[in-house]
């Protein structure tokens, strides 16, 4: 008990002071992390065998991340997102791990070695990335959604790629046990070799049975999604105790992961498949709220434990050659995802972001190599060696977001582009703008029980108010192909409420064209936006400073000595004659025309202020006369 306490002291402390460090000096608190592990371990030696175990218990933050990322992803978003998937997601491994398994080659390492070496090296690291580009507010620029596809594409590769590993075996020596079995691996333990000796259903079991077997498991996640977890979380409701909650949380998570350990399958991806299942939920958010705490403090102690148990005694007897074959391996995929940046046309910074930032080696690269080894197909002294150089690769991670911002600021402003979202909502209301005027209309259209689709143009604004819980996306509403993706052919009413008046103008002219029987309402700056708006369509239009400026008279009215009901009247009126005041007007007005020389609008003008003045005072003299 001691020693854990002990541990547990080294670890939190070593975070404490090396993460708001690093942070403070502009890092990021990946590398913090890494370099607190570094000290602790391989430096101080504060830490020691024990690290590679705690890295299994650490290994957790990366399943809660992807849990938590697959919340964020209903079923409809997966597939919108196949073309970025099976194509940007799909080359990168492809193309990374035959370039890779070239290099390997050259080592003069087997065919079925260097491929095992391709696919795993292929894998960038989700934890890494996935931290940074959130502490840094990149997720939602076009690089950052690529990497994120990226990401996504190999995670779920993981699976066919644990599948594919055993049959490599092939390519190592064959001996002939004292049994008469045969056994393959250059230790001679074949399977039972490392990690490889775990619980599993499906040892020994025929390809056909781990199919079925894989199979079984994964319908099992998707119908428990589906048709257990509301009952289930009704029942711990109705405990009141709001611990149960979180219980009920970690339950899940672990529970789907141990699951998928037992048929063979990453855990990860298996808690990333509860995610999606669950996206839909009305208990997302409870799931999200009890699990991020829990993530980022398990996912810190993954970056530490990955600092600590670098092995400085093997990287010092030869680091020029570790180190260049990391850095070789950086600069094999960083000219692979170069190339697809030029091809699939991402520009500007987001190339490089998406070039950078998924150059290194990944976690999961630590779980394949330990799998491989178990099953005969890596050698354990190449092993050895290439853990090191995944190591090596995420430890520099960090540095090569740094050499993206340096490379950014050297940018023009333009070169960062932010992509719209891929909308997978609809509703009756669409609201166009999500500042001041639109968050009010979407609050309480969305507390009366209707759908909004929010757009807005501003990734800052659509962040925040996704923060808050509530949905919109990120997207220019002028443009005719986000406005039909939001739905304009079968909403009933559109909301205009942005900021730029010309946009608005735009905005309205384009929809009323297009639908004639869709009613607008908008939000004008003043009176000659006003006549813009009515011009170009808008059913109704609402001043930005009028209703304001009413409650404002109304009090000053009743501070003069007029009672409620007569100051309330008093606004009454004016808002209907000004209403009536302002469409007249608007007949008259003519944009190529100065309103100083329009002659028949300023007497239409004049005599509508005098109908005005005689209405409120012929009211008042009515209510001194009672």
């Amino acid at each position: 008990m001691e020693s854990f306490l002990y541990q547990a002291s080294i670890y939190l402390a070593a975070a404490v002071i090396a993460v708001p460090l690093a942070a403070r000096l502009g890092l990021g608190s990946v590398l913090g992390y890494l370099a607190a592990g570094i000290i602790i371990g391989p430096v101080l030696g504060l830490v020691g065998a024990e690290t590679e175990d705690l890295q299994h218990f650490a290994e957790f933050g990366v399943v809660m991340m992807l849990f938590l990322i697959g919340l964020e992803l209903e079923p409809r978003a997966l597939w919108d997102m196949r073309h970025k998937l099976l194509g940007l997601g799909g080359l990168q491994i492809t193309l990374s791990t035959l370039a890779l398994m070239g290099v390997a080659m050259a080592y003069n390492q087997p065919w079925g070695v260097a491929l095992a070496i391709g696919l795993t090296l292929a894998l960038s690291s989700t934890a890494i990335v996935l931290q940074t580009l959130s502490e840094k507010g990149l997720m939602q620029t076009g690089g950052g959604r690529s990497v994120f596809s990226v990401l996504l594409t190999q995670d779920i590769a993981v699976i066919p790629i644990l599948a594919f590993l055993p049959l490599l075996v092939v390519t190592l020596p064959v001996k002939i046990g004292a049994d008469g079995s045969i056994v393959r691996g250059d230790d001679g333990h074949g399977g039972d070799h490392g990690h490889g000796a775990s619980l599993s259903l499906v040892d020994g079991l025929p390809a056909w049975g781990v199919t079925l077997v894989t199979v079984a498991a994964i319908a099992a996640v998707i119908l428990a999604g589906i048709f257990l977890t509301r009952p289930v979380f009704r029942f711990i409701h109705a405990a009141r105790l709001r611990e149960m909650y979180t219980a009920l949380a970690l339950l899940i998570v672990v529970s789907i992961s141990f699951l998928m350990m037992l048929v063979g399958l990453s855990p990860a991806l298996g808690a990333f498949l509860a995610g999606v299942v669950l996206a839909s939920s009305e208990f997302r958010h409870e799931l999200e709220t009890d699990l991020e705490p829990f993530k980022g403090l398990l996912l810190g102690l993954f970056f530490i434990t990955v600092g600590a148990g670098i092995n400085f005694t093997l990287l010092f007897e030869d680091w020029p050659a570790l180190v260049s074959m990391a850095i070789l391996v950086i600069a094999i995929k960083g000219a692979v995802l170069y190339a697809l940046a030029l091809t699939f046309k991402i520009k500007g910074r987001d190339r490089w972001l998406f070039t950078l930032s998924l150059a290194q080696a990944g976690e999961f690269g630590f779980v394949l190599v330990a799998f491989s080894v178990g099953q005969g197909v890596i050698p354990t002294e190449v092993a050895e060696t290439l853990l090191l150089v995944i190591a090596l690769t995420m430890l520099i991670t960090p540095l090569l977001f740094i050499l993206y911002e340096v490379i950014g600021k050297r940018m023009a402003d333009t070169g960062t582009t932010h992509e719209p979202d891929e909308i997978d909502d609809e509703g009756p209301v669409i609201i166009a703008g999500i500042g001041r005027f639109g968050q009010i209309v979407n609050r309480l259209v969305q507390a009366s029980g209707f759908n909004t689709v929010v757009l807005d143009h501003d990734m800052e604004t659509i962040a925040l108010m996704r923060r808050f819980g509530f949905k919109g996306f990120l997207g220019d509403p002028t443009r005719p192909d986000i406005l039909h993706a939001a739905g304009l052919e079968t909403a009933s009413i559109l909301v205009v409420a942005l900021d730029d008046p010309d946009a608005a103008v735009q905005l309205v002219a384009y929809a009323r064209k297009t639908r004639p029987d869709l009613h607008i309402i908008a939000r004008a700056y003043d009176r000659v936006h006003v006549y813009k708006l009515y011009q170009a369509g808008a059913d109704d239009i609402v001043r930005e400073m009028f209703d304001g400026s009413l409650r404002a008279g109304r009090y000053a009215l009743e501070n003069l000595g007029l009672s409620d009901y007569e100051a309330a009247e008093a606004e009454r009126l004016f808002y209907q004659h000004d209403r009536d005041s302002v469409r007249q007007l608007a007949e008259l007005w003519n944009p190529n025309v100065p309103a100083s020389k329009n002659e028949a609008y300023i007497a239409r003008a004049k005599a509508l202020e005098k109908e005005l003045e005689f209405a409120l005072s012929s009211r008042g003299d009515e209510a001194k006369r009672a």
